[in-house]
């Protein structure tokens, strides 16, 4: 297993591979959401994948993943308990997308290089991470219509490193930042088109839904 300073230095040297302009297909036509359950009763995590139809949202293809945790819980380096388990559930996966939706961050990270970024990385593939809560960063309420957006700013130098989005009116905002291959202005559209009914973009959703049925399944074999 590394160690955090390991797991660190690995961040600092994966993240010079980062694209953070559009590297997107022309049409898209299949875009992913994925996520990672947490049991709370042992060390067990589930990763699932779930590809979805661009403009449709007819579910394609769903692939996850359960096995123990292999690293610990370090702030900051979340994606190194994330990874492994994705990254088997990618291997199950019979067909993939244009676009991973990540369930946490990319760019929006103290070290500029979250779970979007780094799975971006490591499968070569255009990715960017939609948080439900603010993980690094400074910022303003965005307005309280559906797409108000107001910058994420860095808070050691104030770079933008991603939007706080409000994808329904009234409700709790979202945190937008690429993480490969894709830009900040792209990702945001993405994530308001994925959410035209509820907070979550519904490849978030979906994922989630998967993950927490493969988790009950595996517990109950």
């Amino acid at each position: 297993m590394l160690t955090e300073q390991a797991a660190i230095d690995l961040q600092n040297t994966l993240r010079q591979q980062l694209v953070l302009t559009d590297q997107l297909p022309e049409n898209l036509q299949l875009i992913a959401g994925v996520d990672v359950e947490y049991d709370k009763e042992t060390d067990l995590i589930a990763g699932a994948i779930a590809v979805l139809d661009f403009h449709t949202l007819e579910v394609k293809a769903v692939a996850t993943h359960v096995m123990h945790v292999t690293f610990p819980y370090i702030p900051g380096l979340f994606s190194f308990r994330e990874m492994p388990v994705l990254l088997e559930a990618w291997k199950k996966l019979e067909l993939h997308p244009d676009l991973i939706v990540c369930d946490g961050h990319g760019l929006a990270h103290p070290r500029r290089f979250g779970l979007a970024c780094h799975l971006g990385v490591v499968l070569d593939i255009p990715t960017l991470g939609c948080g439900k809560t603010r993980f690094f960063g400074d910022f303003e309420p965005p307005g309280e219509d559906r797409g108000s957006i107001s910058p994420l700013l860095a808070e050691d130098n104030k770079e933008t490193i991603g939007n706080v989005l409000r994808t329904q009116p009234g409700i709790n905002p979202v945190f937008v930042s690429p993480g490969h291959k894709i830009s900040l202005a792209t990702a945001t559209e993405i994530v308001l088109k994925m959410a035209a009914e509820f907070r979550l973009p519904e490849t978030t959703r979906k994922a989630d839904h998967y993950g927490r049925e493969a988790m009950l399944a595996y517990k109950n074999e």
